[in-house]
């Protein structure tokens, strides 16, 4: 059986019998369900996905896990000068990283890094954006995405695509609904909900604005109701 934990900000984490696979940890929520996780994963390989550099996507805990397969991308591993001496895999854009367990096709982001797209053993798919979202600011707020709004809407609709020529339906995304975005907050999501089929959608990238979130969920449940919006996320006590 496959479990989604809901872990913080952009961290999922994502465990069958055979994988723990964390994406984009940066801190652990109040509980400390990631670590508890962690600790008592007994046979489960673990994985740590590391979309991009942002602090917000990446701590240098993962390191210590010498036990741990890390895919990360090419940014993090130049920006967060990631030890020559540690093993991973770092994966760019077009990118492939496959064992007996999982594969990760590596696509675009409209930001830096990755996105990445993950099959386990037994085809379950499951899409992490990272920083992969029509970033559709009303005002010039996000200094390090320097575009035109037509630029973004292009780049955007391109990567959907991309993961389109990979596969026509996705298991289990993850992907970003952030309050900065105030009334385009859902544009994104909206794209990619009408692009790629999607068993369930998962928002992120919420900082601390899920009152905000939650009335867009709402909105998305309305909008797309074949889609499980929101669900399936198992909270460990």
């Amino acid at each position: 059986m496959l479990l989604i934990s809901y872990i913080y900000h952009s961290c999922f984490a994502v465990e069958d019998d055979k994988v723990l696979i964390v994406f984009d940890y940066h801190q652990d929520d109040d509980r400390g369900t990631l670590h508890r996780l962690i600790d008592t994963r007994v046979n489960r390989k673990l994985y740590f996905v590391v979309s991009h550099f942002h602090e917000d996507h990446y701590s240098p805990e993962i390191l210590e896990y010498s036990d741990a397969t890390l895919l990360v991308s090419y940014d993090t591993q130049k920006r967060r000068r990631i030890p020559a001496n540690v093993p991973a895999a770092i994966l760019r854009p077009g990118d492939r990283y496959e064992d007996e367990n999982l594969r990760l096709d590596a696509l675009r982001s409209t930001d830096v890094g990755i996105s990445s797209l993950v099959t386990l053993s037994d085809g379950t798919t499951i899409y992490h954006a990272g920083d992969n979202n029509n970033w559709y600011f009303s005002h010039d707020e996000d200094e390090h995405i320097r575009c035109s709004v037509d630029e973004m809407e292009g780049m955007f609709m391109s990567n959907l695509r991309e993961v389109r020529n990979l596969t026509k339906r996705v298991d289990h995304v993850m992907f970003p609904v952030d309050p900065r975005l105030e009334g385009e907050m859902l544009r994104g999501a909206c794209q990619w909900l009408q692009q790629i089929k999607t068993g369930h959608f998962y928002p992120m990238h919420t900082w601390e604005g899920w009152k905000e979130v939650n009335a867009g969920v709402e909105e998305l449940r309305e909008l797309f109701p074949e889609v499980h919006i929101g669900e399936k996320i198992y909270f460990r006590s």
